[in-house]
């Protein structure tokens, strides 16, 4: 008996609206197995915006209601701004609907706590979407640490870098504001650092234990341009900027591993930079997200780093592309991801990383914060 396909709804149609919607087009061509899926309706609040993407993204119906949208869909996608992921998500959840949310979770403990509750109370998959973990070099990493190849793992590095904001003139954008984003680098950047290197060693080394974190803010208000033509716009105003433009943070595992993790939007030169690095008693690993195909790999014995090129048919996922060495981008780890996903919502099975997850990194951006505001290490709880 034929499944009638998945209707899904999307909360967001811009950066991460248009990512999901490429990957929910490719899905058939590429993942023939995966749950067929009919793009249903696209929530926004410009109208007119919100016609022009559904007509461009392939949505059928478009509604301003995220709660009208909910009542039409089978699977529900909260890729808005942090400060919506809450309320639509818990209502979904309570509603039955599966949900997968863009991260980080929510801008505040309390609000991830109460979306990690409802999914909890849910008997549907919730996702958060860390997409770095679907990298194909990513999840060959995870096999050689899990495999024993780097031996007891003892130090973990991971930064990332980009240099958007490095020029005080660029515009004033929601990520700028508390309320709506929570924090600046550190939940925007650094949660996928946090996510991703527990990803990989959380099984070796435990959870975080305690961390000494800092914040710094270098530009303290952002321009808000009147509408025009490129650098003809005029300033309308200046708006405070209420969240931080990097941050770094010391860890102590559980385990007795070290870590050392930072992001900023202020490194002039670097667009993409996400960057880990592994260290163990026999080996050690190098993964950056700008040469995302490839892993850097030492192990016992050798003289010196090798580079592996992550493209082979038994590699994870790459069967599905190219022959061989013909590389694939960041835009198919969100296909990777909605797979992997829609899949789990297909068999009624939980999908990882979950609310509680998402979660669970939320408690490390938060403990970062304390220990910023107390100039002292703090126990994550």
């Amino acid at each position: 008996m034929t499944r009638e396909p998945l209707k899904i709804g999307v909360l967001g149609y811009r950066f991460m609206g248009k990512a999901h919607a490429n990957a929910l087009a490719r899905l058939p061509m590429f993942f023939p197995d995966a749950p067929a899926v009919e793009r249903h309706t696209l929530v926004g609040r410009d109208e007119e915006a919100l016609a022009d993407a559904a007509d461009r993204f392939g949505f059928a119906h478009t509604a301003t209601d995220w709660a009208e949208a909910i009542d039409e869909v089978d699977v529900f996608y909260n890729l808005g701004p942090n400060h919506v992921h809450a309320e639509p998500s818990i209502a979904a959840l309570d509603a039955g609907v599966p949900v997968l949310c863009e991260k980080p979770l929510a801008p505040t403990l309390d609000e991830a706590a109460a979306m990690r509750d409802a999914a909890a109370d849910a008997d549907v998959p919730a996702g958060t979407a860390f997409n770095y973990r679907f990298v194909p070099a990513i999840r060959y990493a995870k096999g050689l640490i899990a495999d024993g190849e780097l031996g007891e793992i003892s130090q973990v590095r991971g930064r990332y870098l980009q240099d958007w904001l490095a020029d005080p003139d660029a515009p004033w954008a929601w990520r700028m504001d508390a309320d709506m984003a929570g924090s600046g680098a550190l939940g925007d950047l650094g949660a996928h650092t946090i996510d991703l290197v527990d990803f990989l060693v959380g099984d070796e080394v435990g959870g975080i234990d305690r961390l000494s974190g800092h914040l710094q803010t270098f530009v303290d208000e952002r321009p808000v341009y009147e509408e025009g033509d490129g650098d003809d716009a005029e300033v309308e105003e200046y708006r405070d900027v209420t969240v931080d433009d990097a941050y770094s943070a010391q860890v102590a595992y559980e385990s007795g591993a070290t870590g050392t993790f930072e992001a900023t939007r202020f490194a002039t030169g670097h667009k993409n930079d996400h960057t880990v690095e592994v260290h163990g008693s026999k080996g050690s690993l190098k993964f950056s997200l700008e040469r995302l195909n490839e892993l850097e790999v030492l192990r016992e014995g050798d003289r010196g780093f090798q580079t592996v090129l992550v493209t082979d048919e038994t590699d994870p996922y790459v069967d599905r592309w190219w022959p061989p060495g013909h590389v694939i981008g960041w835009e198919h780890t969100f296909v990777h991801e909605n797979y992997e996903f829609l899949t789990a919502v297909a068999e009624g099975r939980e999908f990882s990383p979950s609310f509680a997850e998402g979660y669970r990194v939320q408690g490390i951006l938060d403990a970062i914060e304390r220990s910023d505001e107390r100039g002292e290490w703090v126990s994550v709880e």
